[in-house]
């Protein structure tokens, strides 16, 4: 599917400054796409899960969210957004790694990979980069689309992309945040209908892949939940996991405030 004149705009917009940290503390960078990015107003009420992350981290864990539209493991690369990232990451930061939607487009062959060869090719790059630079690098299956059969069972979409990012972490010895699964699960908990309720449907629209602000809540709750068992994150960066978060505390900055790459 072909960009918008609006989201090639966007897309060219970081989500927040590369340091947010500054020298204390440490920054948790997301390289990924739409279904994490910082959203704008013009987009309100669609909201990336990695604009609700901070909401339950510590003071001691900054988040950079690179994530960007449209994206795809091969397209962040070639544009010289990991370039970025690695220019400004420091060790004891963490580079938190979550595609495949944009992965999947086999039309286009400027952001299609295949999951057991490019796909897997491409996230060698974020896992060797971070860590040549002293980071850790974290990779997340992606998170699941509203879909569901004739009997109200949710769907899996995202065909082998999931299956081999989960062989990658296990070859590469890298923390995998099995976020397809957990999203998932959840997704079935709720159901058909309670699903629209996560989901960016407005009255003229029933998207199905992005999130609304109770959707992009849930969504991080389950990263921060995971990153904690997995020990990505310790006890002390992880916070209000049990509290309910209101809907409020997301907002949309206009694109023009935001700093560019």
């Amino acid at each position: 599917m072909s960009l918008s004149r609006r989201q090639v705009t966007l897309a060219a917009l970081a989500a927040v400054p590369l340091r947010p940290g500054g020298p204390k503390g440490r920054t948790l960078y997301i390289a990924g796409d739409s279904t994490a990015a910082q959203k704008y107003s013009t987009e309100a009420p669609e909201t990336g899960w990695g604009m609700a992350l901070p909401f339950f981290l510590g003071k001691g864990v900054k988040v950079a969210n690179q994530a960007v539209n449209g994206r795809s493991s091969k397209s962040f690369v070639d544009e010289g957004r990991l370039d970025a990232i690695l220019s400004v990451i420091r060790p004891g930061d963490l580079l938190l790694v979550q595609f495949a939607h944009n992965d999947e487009k086999s039309e286009d062959p400027t952001r299609y990979t295949e999951p057991w060869t490019t796909y897997q090719d491409h996230l060698r790059l974020y896992v060797e980069g971070a860590r040549a630079h002293g980071a850790r690098p974290v990779l997340a299956t992606p998170v699941e689309r509203r879909r569901f059969d004739a009997d109200g069972n949710a769907l899996p979409t995202h065909g082998d992309y999931p299956a081999a990012m989960r062989a990658l972490a296990r070859e590469e010895r890298v923390a995998l945040l099995d976020i397809e699964a957990l999203s998932l699960a959840l997704w079935q908990r709720l159901g058909v209908e309670e699903t629209k309720v996560y989901f960016n449907w407005t009255g003229t629209e029933q998207d199905n892949t992005h999130f609304n602000p109770p959707g992009a809540i849930a969504v991080a709750r389950l990263v921060a939940r995971e990153s904690l068992r997995t020990r990505v994150l310790a006890s002390r960066d992880v916070v209000r996991l049990h509290e309910d978060i209101p809907t409020s505390w997301i907002t949309w900055p206009e694109a023009t405030d935001a700093p560019v790459l």
